[in-house]
């Protein structure tokens, strides 16, 4: 989030980023996010995700956002807002080089902001994709001891082996159940 210039594209990018990993989201489902989709509350805030590649027939699902201390999501996701005059519609939108708010972004958009932001971080872009943000949030949860209880309400697993099939295998060294007695 640092890297991100403070420009309009970088707030906008700063606020995908950083809700798109507190929310476990996919990036299909970050660009079809409308403002009425977040309803706030307190220390955090309510997102209804109204269709999603689990919930083809739109039946809804709404999960919680926290702001947190670190990544502040919801921040970063006001601050867009405000800049950009955004009080309707989209929430994700594309911004071109003199800076006029234009229609909603892609999820190839949502991949290239991703890719540009790692590069930005020094890491290889090939290495990621449009689905990081939501691998890495249940990665983080899963090195950080959370409950995969808890990790799947945000990510709307309903399987535990598919939820521990995303937890990257840099993890295994550290987590090893070995720590204990060898």
């Amino acid at each position: 989030l640092d890297v991100q210039p403070d420009t309009l594209i970088g707030r906008r990018n700063r606020a995908l980023l950083a809700l798109g990993f507190a929310g476990a989201l996919r990036r299909s489902e970050l660009v079809v996010l409308e403002v009425t989709d977040l309803v706030a509350q307190d220390g955090g805030a309510l997102l209804t995700l109204r269709r999603s590649k689990t919930d083809p027939y739109g039946a809804g699902q709404t999960i919680g956002i926290l702001n947190g201390s670190t990544i502040r999501a919801l921040d970063h996701l006001t601050t867009w807002c405000e800049a950009a005059g955004i009080t309707s519609g989209r929430l994700f939108r594309s911004v071109d080089r003199h800076g006029r708010i234009g229609g909603s972004l892609s999820d190839r958009s949502v991949a290239r902001i991703i890719k540009t932001a790692a590069e930005a971080m020094g890491l290889d872009p090939e290495r990621f994709s449009g689905h990081s943000l939501r691998a890495g949030f249940i990665t983080s949860g899963a090195e950080a001891g959370a409950d995969a209880l808890l990790i799947a309400e945000t990510s709307r697993h309903q399987s535990l082996d598919v939820l521990r099939s995303y937890v990257r295998r840099a993890s295994l060294l550290k987590a090893h159940a070995g720590h204990r007695f060898l």
